[in-house]
């Protein structure tokens, strides 16, 4: 008996080595239009950043279970509060993933590592299809979440694969694909669920993923790695930290990012209780409809992008976002209580002014250095993940407290904190506080 057993146990190593060893070999096979040659670069197409903004739809997936954590809860037989477990572990993995995964795109080639990632989250989310157990939902939430940073390696290669005069608007139809994702993720998720089981768009994610994979595969260049040779994985992780504390112009945007992505959380999680409180007391439907709203900054992105963020520097393009986000703070504040218009006015200003000043702030950074746009928009990102959660707890704790007014009076104070940090350094300074260089607005043909 014993004999047979260890033949058996041979017998399936071996056939587990023959499959990773086919899996790698698959892995490092490049379709031969889709191989780099440095002497014929492949030209940054629009539909090389629509398919870049197809992977960015991919942070749907941590959205799917927000709708349906009730439906998880009876499914599961648990407690509503151990349910909403799920989505924490996943926006806890994702916040993993965004320090841990994302700086190494900077040292590693880009697409067999976004292949991996969008791979494994697709193999790993059949589990979420089929498991009956809730730890085990649990734990594979959490996984795809760290797994699920497509989006923010994807980010970088628009940012660094465009030429200068056109890196705004093509990362902003990027940015839009993460707006689109995190909308239609929780709008889709909702619908399904209303018309039949929660798992339905779960089971449509996992198909979208593998079809993402199979374009990716065939369509995605292999770009070489931005940084040079002889860095490892602990000093990628190292100067990305150091990068955010010594570079001037990354703590100032990782400041603007951290205090505008605050100010866009505490509003849109208060939004829902103030909107079912006195004097509007909508039902859940008109409230979900403010989701919508996001519809128009998504679409309007990309063409002000072009017409308007191109043809100046990310400074003012940042200012305008802001300022405009605080005058809709503003009027909301004061009007939130007598009229919906208020909220409305404010749903609109945030949605704009947040994406115009983070995409502005984030090609303002890639500018940095051209070997660590990885790792500039891993600091980037974190600091505006740990502003939406600061914003949240705020928000729910300052309306708990003194209702709308007290919340617009902090996300007043947190976008005004932001442009006092935008004006320390002018367009064109290179230390930490001035404006050396000049007051020009408009964006040079060798700046980025």
């Amino acid at each position: 008996g014993a004999e047979p057993s260890r033949r058996s146990r041979r017998g399936a190593m071996q056939l587990a080595s023959r499959t990773r060893s086919k899996a790698v070999t698959l892995l490092q096979w490049t379709p031969p239009n889709c191989r780099y040659d440095p002497e014929r670069v492949p030209p940054f197409t629009i539909w090389l950043n629509l398919l870049f903004s197809a992977a960015l739809f991919t942070v749907a997936n941590l959205y799917y279970n927000q709708p349906v954590l009730d439906k998880i809860a009876e499914d599961f037989n648990v407690s509503f509060e151990k349910a909403s477990t799920v989505a924490s572990l996943m926006q806890a993995g994702y916040a993993v993933g965004l320090f841990f995964i994302c700086p190494i795109g900077d040292w590693l080639r880009p697409r067999p590592l976004i292949l991996v990632m969008v791979g494994v989250t697709a193999t790993v989310w059949i589990g979420l299809c089929v498991t009956s157990s809730f730890p085990v939902f649990q734990a594979l939430s959490m996984i795809c979440g760290i797994t699920t940073v497509t989006p923010q390696l994807a980010i970088p290669i628009i940012g660094g694969q465009v030429p200068p005069n056109r890196r705004a608007s093509a990362v902003q139809i990027g940015v839009s694909g993460i707006l689109l994702g995190s909308l239609l993720g929780r709008l889709l998720s909702g619908v399904s669920a209303n018309y039949g089981h929660w798992r339905t768009i779960y089971w449509v994610a996992l198909g979208l993923q593998y079809l993402l994979l199979a374009l990716l595969y065939f369509l995605m260049p292999d770009y070489p790695s931005r940084a040079p040779e002889g860095k490892t994985y602990f000093h990628m992780l190292y100067s990305t930290v150091h990068m955010t504390f010594t570079e001037p112009l990354l703590l100032q945007v990782c400041i603007q990012s951290y205090c505008v992505s605050a100010v866009f959380s505490a509003f849109w999680t208060t939004l829902t209780f103030h909107l079912a409180s006195p004097p509007y007391e909508y039902n859940s439907l008109q409230i979900g409809l403010f989701g919508l709203i996001g519809i128009i900054a998504i679409v309007l992105g990309p063409f002000y992008g072009r017409i308007f963020m191109d043809k100046f520097v990310p400074w003012f393009s940042a200012f305008v976002g802001e300022t405009f986000a605080l005058v809709g703070v503003i009027i909301s504040t004061f009007t939130g209580n007598l009229t919906v218009a208020g909220p409305i006015i404010e749903a609109i200003a945030i949605d704009m002014g947040t994406q115009t000043s983070q995409t502005a702030n984030r090609v303002a950074a890639f500018g940095i250095d051209s070997t660590a746009m990885n790792r500039v928009n891993s600091a980037f990102v974190v600091c505006g993940f740990l502003g939406q959660m600061s914003g949240a707890a705020i928000g729910n704790k300052l309306y708990a407290d003194g209702g709308w007014t007290w919340v617009g009076g902090a996300t007043i104070g947190l976008m005004g904190l932001a442009m006092v940090v935008l004006f320390m350094r002018g367009p064109w300074e290179k230390g930490w506080v001035g404006w050396h260089g000049g007051w020009a607005i408009r964006a040079k043909a060798d700046e980025p």
